[in-house]
């Protein structure tokens, strides 16, 4: 019921702000009030993100991954809505018990298992680690194991697949649309959920944010950081596990399909398990640093990030896969060292920028990019308890190049993805397409954010880095 009382304070919040040129505290986060693009943003995507996802795994089902030939079907009349539809695999309860197991392990492996890896692993962060200041001046502690959940995990899968044989490998990809429909109940199910417990029983009611506008909490997410019990964290488990546990076992159910097909696995299918692999085990070594990302440290936990997390990333992320195992593509030797450069360069840059910037974090500043001291702009700001806190936004390394280059490196990594693939269909580039929106729209969006946070400090950054990608051109 706390939750009740901070919406009736963020009503007055909302028309505070603080002298001198400092930011509005109320502006750290997400939106207090909804505009009409905002609204029609979420309600659009509310509709259709859903049917794109189907669209686009229909299209493989039926189509042969074509997304014109739905489309000509039914504009021609030769098909139907409701064709395409009968002919869509159900739910079953395979596919129910295969997801619910899914989930259930990743949930043992999550708040069962501490921690080992960060004992014997040189390099590697885990355990329990703190998260950033919340914008209620709290201080979360997580359980970092996603690297060894995915080991387990992985070494399970491989087991079974040369030992033990329980079920076949392309499990997954058999059971590709019924699963869907267990993603979705999931994602809905948890983004209900977050709603109703942000409302009634808020972990932290400080924390809570309220625009009285129904759709626009229900995607974008009430509670900052919901939580149950002391440990399982809604944000860190849905956005790590079990969807990018997923990713490379999805990967691989493929890899197994297209060898059942065609008794081969070709060497773009290669491609994408190494490089998607890559970035999915990148994200496991460095989950503690992901603490301290947009994700944690300014998304709430709504539908944009439940349902997203749950269906959006395994089923879309994964489309380059899927399509080569209905289009098998054999690449040249120049073009496999290409595309496999292009997304080892991409990872490098994104990998090397985000390393700059954590540890310029965690040595605040005492250390050394590129072989000299680094540069930087000193900022203050506020949080909602009106404390006062310092942060330093560095201004050399990549980070003097772009304000976010490793976004630059990621979408490098992207496009090698997609290149696997050839020029025959445009439904593997959705990926490309996709993250260049993304990524673009967050830049904007944490720029604003940190525009509310730091105010002219921030004017200041800018002027020192003026380009957000690429330097030079944007």
């Amino acid at each position: 019921m706390a939750a009740h009382q901070e919406k009736k304070l963020s009503e007055e919040r909302n028309h505070k702000s603080t002298q001198n040129g400092t930011p509005s505290q109320v502006q750290w986060g997400r939106a207090w009030e909804v505009d009409w693009f905002s609204l029609a943003s979420v309600l659009f995507l509310l509709m259709f993100a859903p049917l794109i996802v189907y669209y686009f795994i229909m299209s493989c089902d039926q189509y042969q991954c074509s997304l014109v030939d739905p489309l000509v079907d039914f504009l021609t009349g030769n098909k139907y809505l409701s064709d395409i539809w009968n002919k869509t695999p159900r739910l079953t309860y395979r596919a129910a018990g295969v997801y619910t197991f899914w989930v259930a392990f990743q949930v043992v492996l999550y708040l069962f298992i501490p921690d080992f890896c960060h004992k014997f692993i040189p390099g590697y962060v885990g355990g329990v680690q703190e998260g950033a200041v919340t914008p209620a001046g709290v201080v979360n502690k997580y359980q970092i194991n996603g690297l060894q959940a995915w080991i387990i995990t992985h070494v399970l899968w491989f087991a079974n697949a040369y030992y033990f044989h329980w079920f076949s490998p392309t499990i997954i990809f058999d059971n590709w649309i019924p699963l869907l429909w267990c993603a979705n109940i999931l994602g809905y199910a948890v983004s209900t959920f977050a709603m109703i417990k942000g409302y009634f029983f808020p972990t932290n009611a400080a924390d809570c944010k309220f625009t009285g506008n129904f759709f626009y909490d229900y995607m974008m997410g009430i509670e900052f950081n919901p939580r149950i019990g002391k440990w399982f964290d809604f944000k860190l488990f849905f956005n790590g596990r079990p969807g990018i546990v997923a990713w490379t076992l999805i990967n691989l159910s493929y890899a197994a399909k297209q060898q059942e097909l065609y008794g081969e696995v070709t060497s773009s299918m290669i491609l994408v398990n190494v490089l998607q692999g890559i970035y999915v085990l990148d994200f496991f070594w460095n989950e503690a640093w992901y603490l301290k990302t947009i994700d944690i440290c300014h998304d709430h936990f709504g539908w944009y990030l439940g349902w997203g997390d749950c269906v959006w990333l395994p089923y879309l992320y994964t489309l380059q896969g899927l399509y080569l195992v209905y289009h098998p593509v054999q690449l040249g030797r120049a073009s496999t060292i290409g595309i496999l450069m292009l997304g080892l360069i991409g990872y490098y840059i994104f990998r090397v920028t985000n390393h700059q910037k954590d540890l310029f974090r965690r040595t605040n500043g005492n250390c050394k990019i590129w072989g000299k001291k680094p540069e930087y702009i000193e900022c203050s700001y506020m949080s909602a308890d009106g404390t006062k806190y310092y942060s330093k936004l560095m201004t050399s390394g990549f980070w003097g190049w772009a304000r976010h280059f490793n976004y630059t490196g990621d979408l490098m990594g992207s496009l090698a993805y997609c290149l696997t693939c050839g020029f025959e269909h445009i439904l593997p580039y959705f990926y490309i397409v996709y993250m260049t929106i993304l990524l673009t729209h967050r830049c904007f969006r944490d720029e604003h954010r940190c525009f509310s946070k730091y105010g002219k400090d921030w004017k200041r950054y800018t002027a020192a880095v003026p380009y957000r990608l690429i330097p030079g051109i944007f």
